[in-house]
């Protein structure tokens, strides 16, 4: 097949959510012999030179170069309008031309766009069948940030909120078929009660990349892996910092903290600044600091979709004490794959048993990546992927045979 592949962030290289989950549909595509077309956006010229290695998994790609000042202020003349701004954040001239110079010049069997902020750019096309990956539902997200803004930025974000439900709807009954990540998404996009058929399929994790490593790790030490300047990241480290961290010192006084990611703002900086606590920044691989510690820690408060970090962590046979948030996306079972914890007290216990007991900690790792083996392992998610563009295509062939009987 042909396929045109539209979506948000570039996606490669996979180092972050919102590019794994494409590239690895992107590389299985290509692997089943099927011509891609990758169309998307770079948010400088640096981002674009660095996602040229997806040249050896596609058979063509086009980075729209986008300035941040020009999408800022896209979205602030969005801001009196019914559309969401951040659909103007991410809307770019350039990549619709590319775009429509793609249609033009091609007859694609499949367009496929991931993440509904770029759907924007073929919502138009009717005579190609068309798959809506929305990952997760964007709209959920803006709503729940406005139950941690002081007004009236929280007003900004339930407006937000809600244009982005509308335009979800209204995008999702423009394809012949939508998807999402996790059953919660899926629940989430069925009460939208569109016209559409909806489906799901799980992101993976490269068990063999991210394997349980030989070295011994630091018994009395914690991870939090993730972006530092996503504002999720950054609330759930500095609630975990002020009300947790100090519950575990009282028993474990030598206890470290490592957060680990990119961009940490100033805030999530002054926290190295707390006893045991070490503040990375950027690293060039985030796997010897996950298997150094005792645990992963994962208390989001804000979490949409499924956090990679979670199952990276799992594979490498690392424990991870998740909140319910973030838990959503991973298919395993509590207490035996992994832990959930809502209050500082729930946490503390949680991270102090693992740090204290590793032969509980063993047991729960081991559990933890044989679930990834079984359940979470993208050749798993891509068996699913194929099904549903199959049966994309079988909706849309059976809605033009239907039409021309109309007209017949």
């Amino acid at each position: 097949m042909k396929i045109l592949y539209v979506c948000h962030r570039f996606p490669f290289p996979p180092k972050r959510g919102g590019k794994i989950r494409p590239f690895n549909m992107i590389r299985h595509f290509s692997e089943q012999g099927h011509q891609v077309y990758v169309a998307s956006l770079a948010r400088n010229q640096a981002e674009a030179a660095d996602g040229e290695g997806i040249k050896e998994h596609c058979h063509h790609y086009y980075a729209a170069v986008v300035k941040e000042p020009v999408q800022f202020a896209r979205m602030i003349l969005r801001l009196p309008l019914l559309t969401p701004s951040s659909m103007g954040y991410f809307y770019s001239q350039d990549l619709q031309k590319h775009i429509q110079g793609l249609l033009a010049e091609h007859k694609f069997d499949l367009i496929f766009v991931h993440c509904s902020s770029v759907a924007q750019y073929v919502s138009h096309v009717k005579d190609t069948p068309k798959l809506l990956d929305f990952g997760d539902m964007d709209s959920q997200k803006w709503l729940a940030y406005r139950s941690f803004k002081p007004f009236p930025l929280s007003l900004g974000y339930l407006l937000e909120g809600q244009k982005m439900l509308r335009a979800e709807k209204r995008l999702a009954n423009r394809f012949d078929l939508c998807s999402c990540t996790t059953k919660a998404e899926l629940a989430t996009l069925q009460s939208y009660h569109t016209r559409v058929p909806t489906a799901w399929f799980p992101n993976g994790v490269d068990t063999d990349y991210f394997n349980p490593g030989t070295a011994p790790y630091e018994h009395h030490s914690i991870s939090f892996i993730g972006r530092m300047d996503y504002y999720p990241n950054q609330q759930a480290m500095l609630k975990f910092c002020r009300q947790t961290l100090p519950l575990i010192c009282e028993q474990i006084p030598d206890v470290k903290l490592y957060i680990v990611g990119a961009e940490p703002s100033a805030e999530i900086r002054a926290l190295a600044a707390l006893p045991g606590v070490v503040v990375t920044g950027s690293v060039p691989d985030v796997r010897p600091y996950i298997t150094n510690t005792a645990a992963m820690v994962a208390p989001l408060n804000i979490a949409r979709g499924t956090q990679n970090k979670i199952l990276e962590a799992l594979a490498m046979g690392v424990p991870v004490v998740s909140s319910s948030e973030a838990a959503g996306g991973i298919d395993a079972v509590v207490n035996q794959h992994f832990l959930v914890a809502d209050t500082p007290a729930e946490y503390a216990k949680a991270l102090v048993k693992l740090m204290r007991n590793p032969s509980y900690r063993l047991q729960l790792a081991e559990a933890g990546r044989q679930r990834m083996l079984t359940h979470h392992q993208w050749h798993l998610s891509m068996q699913q992927l194929d099904s549903i563009v199959q049966q994309c295509i079988n909706l849309h062939q059976e809605k033009q045979l239907t039409q021309r009987e109309v007209q017949i």
